[in-house]
């Protein structure tokens, strides 16, 4: 059975598969802190309609309780273990939509789906006044297929061991300003992780969308390039996984043999 990813920018995307469907990381408003999304629509209202909502870390551009509020009541909501105590916004969320916490290693099914936890090498704290830290995650989709979506990671030993066989893979592969910290991807990196992971698929996410007011003229190649260097990276590093480095709003259906492009 196919699997369809839809990535809707930054980390945001819906991953369907044995009809349900996941989002990751809602970020659906057109700013976010001092942050202005420079490409792409505003996801449609459609994406509110997701089967279940992943969250991989605290930061307001992977947690953001505005997009959050607008999800469907009962929607179930999956976090970081601590991130209601963390994060006083998820408390009046939690009255409306089923929280799930979880630590690396932890799994929930919903349906034919299950949802499993793993690490990310990442700083998971609410930033700048969270003092409380709690443990980025990323997640591993599994129903008809495996399908990894990293967060935000560094790379680390035992990426591979913890996350185990999967098929295919949402990495993060930029950022939002001119450079990125300790703890994240860029497009070699992401593309060193391949050599790790082994998938089949590729799909590269958290760049391209957002961008802070007034750096449009500082290292702009930090926004526009990252997808096609991870595309460039990946044939090099690891040429026997398919990348599909997808528009904003663009879906790719990843079935057992070729993918579909749409």
């Amino acid at each position: 059975m196919p699997v369809d990813i839809t990535w809707w920018g930054h980390a945001t995307a819906t991953v369907r598969d044995s009809g349900v469907a996941v989002l990751t990381d809602p970020l659906l408003t057109r700013r976010c802190a001092h942050l202005w999304r420079r490409r792409g629509a505003v996801p449609p209202p459609a994406v509110l309609g997701a089967d279940v909502v992943v969250v991989s870390h605290l930061h307001a551009d992977h947690l953001h309780l505005r997009s959050l509020a607008r999800l469907a009541p009962g929607t179930p909501l999956v976090l970081p273990r601590g991130a209601v105590r963390a994060v006083p916004g998820l408390r009046r969320l939690a009255a409306r939509l089923p929280v799930y916490e979880l630590t690396p290693g932890e799994a929930l099914p919903f349906g034919p789906v299950t949802i499993r936890a793993v690490p990310a090498a990442h700083d998971g704290r609410r930033l700048p006044v969270g003092p409380r830290r709690v443990s980025a995650l990323g997640y591993v989709i599994e129903g008809a297929s495996r399908t990894y979506y990293a967060g935000d990671t560094g790379l680390f030993d035992g990426m591979a061991r913890e996350t185990g066989p999967v098929d295919t893979v949402l990495l993060p592969v930029g950022g939002w300003g001119p450079g990125l910290g300790h703890g994240h991807l860029n497009a070699e990196r992401a593309a060193r992780a391949l050599t790790r992971l082994r998938p089949a698929h590729a799909v590269p996410v958290h760049y391209g969308t957002y961008w802070p007011l007034g750096f449009a003229a500082v290292r702009p190649h930090e926004f526009h390039a990252p997808g096609d260097e991870f595309v460039r990276h990946a044939a090099r590093l690891a040429p026997g996984v398919r990348v599909h480095r997808l528009g904003h709003g663009e879906r790719v259906r990843v079935p057992v043999g070729p993918a579909v492009r749409e």
